[in-house]
Order: structure tokens, then sequence, then C-alpha cells
């Protein structure tokens, strides 16, 4: 007798066991023995893989296959070994819709380099970006909505929000349902209150996972994606607070910097690091007020970055 196979999303991994979301329920499952010896240079299944499942007697299911990823966010393995230069592949999660950073206006003041990071890692994914400024009630001055209005200017959406005075939270809530959402922010920033406001317990939810994760080494230790009423699901990534850049190579950053994007082709030279080299459109660009200089000064800190870790 042939057993029943089903298509599911990947919802919760821990220590070789894979929840997976089914149209009708969620079923405990583990990987096919075949799965097991593919090529170990990144994780074989993670929260937000598409995956077909056989069914076992006993209720519980077997992953047969995983679908192709259509895009991942990843950063670079810790190493466990002190002064290797070998380079694993960390994929925290698969498939998500978007990543939403979450800042806030004040009470911790912006942190915009960190943003800027979240961000590249998003533009090499091909993940859409929303930005989040919390706290906007606290912003008297109106200079964190002027500082990101500068992102806003480059295509990205910025939600002016506050949890606590309850403004922009029906929107917020409409950007998350029925998409897979990562969702992340420095702590302090007022996450867990924003998603509390969304649904009540969604943040103390989303907080005991991260707790979990950040104990261990391995993010995929314990990864978990809590589902929204009405749909959709958001997914806490510890790991992309230390998010060492993945597979990017020091003279493709100025690609993942959109504003800086059209420019790229009047710089003087082909190969411009926008550093120091004459006749170049990024720096001119900065100096006529088009590209915003904490843009470009977080462009210089992860290059210099890059550059190191890079073997040529």
């Amino acid at each position: 007798m042939q057993r029943q196979e089903e298509a599911g999303l990947v919802v919760k991994t821990q220590s070789g066991f894979y929840w997976v979301q089914t149209q009708t329920d969620l079923v405990t499952c583990q990987l096919r023995g075949t799965l097991k010896q593919a090529n170990k240079k990144t994780e074989l299944c993670v929260i937000g893989d598409r995956v077909i499942i056989e069914r076992l007697p006993d209720g519980s299911g077997v992953i047969k296959q995983i679908l192709p990823r259509q895009r991942t966010l990843s950063r670079i393995e810790p190493s466990e070994y002190a002064g290797t230069s070998a380079e694993r592949e960390q994929v925290l999660i698969a498939n998500c819709d978007q990543a939403v950073f979450v800042n806030a206006a004040a009470n911790p003041a912006p942190n915009t380099r960190f943003l800027d990071r979240c961000l590249v890692a998003a533009e090499k994914a091909s993940i859409p970006s929303v930005i989040v400024l919390n706290k906007i009630d606290l912003d008297e001055s109106g200079q964190a909505r002027t500082l990101f209005a500068s992102y806003e200017r480059i295509g990205y959406p910025v939600l002016y929000v506050s949890a606590t005075a309850k403004i922009g939270i029906e929107e917020l809530r409409q950007v998350l349902l029925g998409k897979v959402s990562v969702f992340t922010g420095r702590s302090g920033v007022g996450k867990s209150s924003l998603l509390n406001a969304i649904q009540p317990g969604l943040g103390r939810a989303v907080g005991e996972v991260s707790a979990k994760l950040a104990k261990g080494r391995h993010t995929t230790n314990y990864a978990e994606m809590v589902p929204l009423v009405g749909g959709g699901y958001v997914a806490d990534t510890p790991g992309i607070r230390g998010l060492g850049l993945w597979d990017i190579e020091p003279d493709e950053l100025d690609g993942y910097f959109p504003e800086f994007v059209p420019l790229i082709p009047q710089c003087a030279f082909s190969d411009c690091t926008h550093i120091n080299e004459p006749d170049c459109a990024i720096r001119a660009a900065v100096e006529r007020g088009e590209i915003a200089p904490h843009r470009y000064d977080s462009y210089l800190r992860l290059r210099e970055e890059l550059e190191d870790q890079y073997v040529y």
C-alpha cells in the first residue's frame, strides 16, 4: 500500500526533528536517510523550507523532498575553532516574503549602521525590506523622522509607529498578514511590545523562541515561526544581530546600496572603490547631498570589514 504524500511548510526545527504544517495539521518529521547524505556545506532543512512528506502509520512523517528555495537569509556561521579561515553558510530562514527591521526613534537612539548591514543582507538575498521606526511619539524634535526619511527616498517603505501610543499598529498588522516575515531588531527597540499590540501574546511567544535560539551556537538547533491570527508567520532571527555578511565580495558591495546603483557607471574607473579615486560619482553625490552621509559611512565600514575577511 502506497503511503500518503503531502506538501507542507517547515515551521520549526529542533535536534533533527522538523515540524511541518500541512493543509490539515502539524506533523513531526525526520529527514529521509538519503537526504542526510546531501551536501553539508549548508543546512539541509530550515524553517521556511517547502517540503514533500510521507505519512507514517504512527502519525509522524518523513521528509522525502526539500523543494528548491526561492531565497534564503544567511550569514557566515561562526567557527567553533578560533583562527580558522573556513567559512560555512548558515541559513537563518528560507523563502521568507519580507524582512521587517525594527528601530527606535529614541531610547535607544537609532542605529543606522546596524540597519544598513541588515539591508545589505536582505538585498543580497533579494528579500524585500520593511523598516519600522517605533516610539515615534518620543521624537519630539522630528530628528528621527528626518533621518529615516532618507530611507524612504531610496525606496524602502518606512512605518512610523508607537506600541505605547497605538500609532500605526493596524498598518503594521496589514503588512505582516498573510506573509512569512523575519521580524528583528536590537534590544530595547520595543519589538515585543509591537508584536503584542498586533496580537496579544505574540511578542512573548516570539521572545521565548529567541531566548532558546540565543543559547545555542547554531541557530538551527531551535528555530520556529510563530503563526499569526488571520494568516502568516513571524520568525525572529537573533542570528541576524551578529550578522557576518555571507557571500559578498568587496567589489560587489556597492550593488547592494540601491541609491549607488544608477551612479556606478558614471565613475571614471570601472573598478572604483568609491573611497579615494578621482571623478567618483558616488562621492560627488554625497557632497551634493544626494546620498546620505550616514549611508556612505556604512558602505565604507562594511567595505573595510569585507576587505579584511576576503582572501584574494
